[in-house]
Parts: C-alpha cells; structure tokens; sequence
C-alpha cells in the first residue's frame, strides 16, 4: 500500500462513518485528557457512565488539582486499575502547580504529567491542539500490523519502536487533519478491525490490506504471551457496631487498591483470627461467609469474607461509616458488590 494514500482514506471514511457523538470530542484539553487517562484498559460504555460525573464534580484541571485524594477515588470506584486515578489527580496538581494551570501543547511536556505516556500525550496534542503527533496504542498496532503485515514479537522493544516509525510515516501533512485521522485510528481499530471477527467487509483499507491479501488477518499481529495468573487468597473482616456502621481504614498508597478505603483484610487465616483477638473477639464471635473470587489482570483474588460485631475497635486509623455513606469513600469494586449484596441481611 502507498503510505500516501493511508491519511486521506482514512481521513474521509471518519468524516463519514466515525463516531462523533462522544462526550470528549471537544478541543478542551483537560477533558481530552480524562477521558484517555479514563479510556486506557477500559470500555468506551464503561467510560462514558463515569466521565460526566468527573465533568460535574470537577468541571476544570483547577478543580480537580484542589480535591481530595480521596474525593477523586471515591469518584474513580468501579473503574479499577486506581493508579490511574491517583496519577490524575497528582498530574492535575502539576498542571496548575508547573503550567499555571494550563496544559502544555507539546508531546514531550506532555509527557511529564504523571500517568501520560507517548501514546497518550500524542492524543492529546493532535485532539486539543492539532499537532502532528500519532498515537500508537493496542488498536493502532494491530491496524498496521494487519495492513501492512507487520509480523514481530509484541513484547519486542525493536519491533514497538519499527511500528512508531511507521506510525509516523502515515500521519497527513496538514495539522487540521490530525484531530479526524487520530479519531479514525481509534474508530477503525475500535470498530471494525477488530482483534477477533474483523469486518473486513466495511473496511476502507481492505482493499490494500496485506493481511488480507496474504489470507494472515487471524495471525496478525501475534498474540502476546499468554499472562500466568496467581490465585491470592484474603480474608476480609466487616466489623460493625451497635450502630451498624462498618469499620473502614485507608489502604497504603501501593500495592492492590492502594489508597481505598477497605475492611480490615489479610492474607492468612491466622492473621485475621489475631487481629480478632486484638478487638477481643473469639472465633465464636466472627461469622464465615461464602468464598467469592475477583479477578485483576495477574491475579485471581480468592476473598472469603467475616463478619463480626464490635462496638469500640482500639485503634485509631479508621472511621465507622453508615451503610447509607459508602458511596462517599473509594472501595475497592469487589467490596463494594459484597456489601451491596449483604445490605438485605446485614443491614
């Protein structure tokens, strides 16, 4: 294929078929940046139920850089992978903190904010300012792959950098061009090459598509080593009072659902049995629930959940919450859907 012709084709099949009623198809680049950073490893639908409570909540990168961490977790609960939110809310700090409360133009300064990447930064500059920059993310990788049967090992930095390469190659020489042509990346990738039964039929670029030519859509591009899961088992323990309320604690910044807010939680069954006894609690007082699993992208969490009731815990890094103010602290998702589902019996 011409990498000439790639812009145009593309280009014009956006300005046609492309999705345009997306809610951060604007040239605001704070909500260009939120929805990326809300996009990355998560659905469009999913985004788009999260996204206008941000807007709401925090309707400017100065809003946003003056909450709570905890305010923007509380927010982010649901959407997983809560680096993420933590990263955004440490970036629009920067933002107001280094850039006087405006975002830089440029990939590389971009690219300083906390949780942006090359791909990233590129959006937001060809979005939000027209700048002749590409992105390179899961669904461009496979577009060039399969157009021009790119055949590598995606693990390989050689071949990812080979890709970015010709990436670059293919963007159109006009920077007005670069908001449809980076949209119509994510609408072809997003839409109809799609990693398993591509609609080759609607594709603007079948045609020209070596894949295609060469009968090699499946086997392009490889598949990434399959991930070895790790089963973690934990054990939770909701502790409530006279009151109802259930005792919370901050996690650690690190680690699984650093920063929310959770039941006290271990990784062993004797672990949980002495902090029990800590609150003067026998194995008598704590009521075993059925296990539940939880699955993160390394890891298959095995929970089994306790409940005991305790009037007065002696310890001073948590706060009992209503059963009726959980939504106003960030839980982790499966602790959110434990106590959605014990709220008839426990509460």
């Amino acid at each position: 294929m011409n990498h000439t012709q790639f812009a145009p084709i593309l280009i014009n099949w956006q300005r046609q078929h492309g999705r345009r009623n997306l809610p951060w198809q604007v040239q605001d680049p704070y909500r260009i940046w939120l929805s990326e950073i809300m996009l990355q490893q998560t659905q469009v639908a999913t985004v788009c139920g999260y996204y206008p409570r941000f807007i709401e909540k925090f309707p400017t990168v100065a809003d946003l850089a003056a909450a709570e961490q905890d305010e923007v977790l509380a927010l982010w609960a649901g959407l997983g992978y809560y680096s993420r939110a933590r990263n955004l809310h440490k970036a629009a700090r920067q933002v107001v903190e280094q850039f006087g409360g405006r975002f830089p133009q440029s990939r590389q300064e971009l690219e300083t904010l906390c949780g942006v990447g090359r791909s990233t930064a590129a959006a937001i500059s060809a979005f939000a300012f027209g700048q002749r920059e590409t992105i390179l993310d899961g669904n461009v990788k496979r577009i060039l792959c399969r157009i021009f049967a790119r055949d590598g090992n995606p693990a390989d930095k050689k071949f990812e950098q080979s890709l970015w390469t010709l990436a670059e190659s293919l963007m159109p020489s006009e920077n007005q061009d670069m908001p449809a042509y980076t949209q119509g990346l994510m609408d072809l990738g997003a839409t109809v090459c799609k990693r398993s039964k591509p609609l080759c039929g609607e594709c603007p670029m079948s045609s020209m598509c070596e894949a295609k030519k060469q009968n090699r859509i499946d086997e392009l591009p490889r598949r990434k080593a399959a991930v070895n899961v790790q089963t973690l088992p934990l054990y939770w323990l909701t502790v409530r009072n006279q009151d109802n309320k259930i005792w919370l604690h901050k996690r650690e910044q690190g680690g699984i659902w650093g920063g929310l807010y959770c039941v006290p939680c271990f990784e062993s069954l004797d672990e949980l049995h002495r902090f029990a006894d800590d609150l003067g609690l026998n194995e008598g007082d704590l009521s075993e629930d059925t296990p539940f699993t939880h699955r993160l992208t390394h890891r298959l969490l095995l929970i089994t959940p306790f409940t005991a009731t305790c009037p007065n815990p002696p310890f001073s890094d948590g706060l009992w919450v209503a059963p009726q103010d959980l939504a106003d602290y960030g839980l982790p998702k499966p602790l959110q859907d434990y106590l959605h589902r014990k709220q008839g019996r426990l509460f």
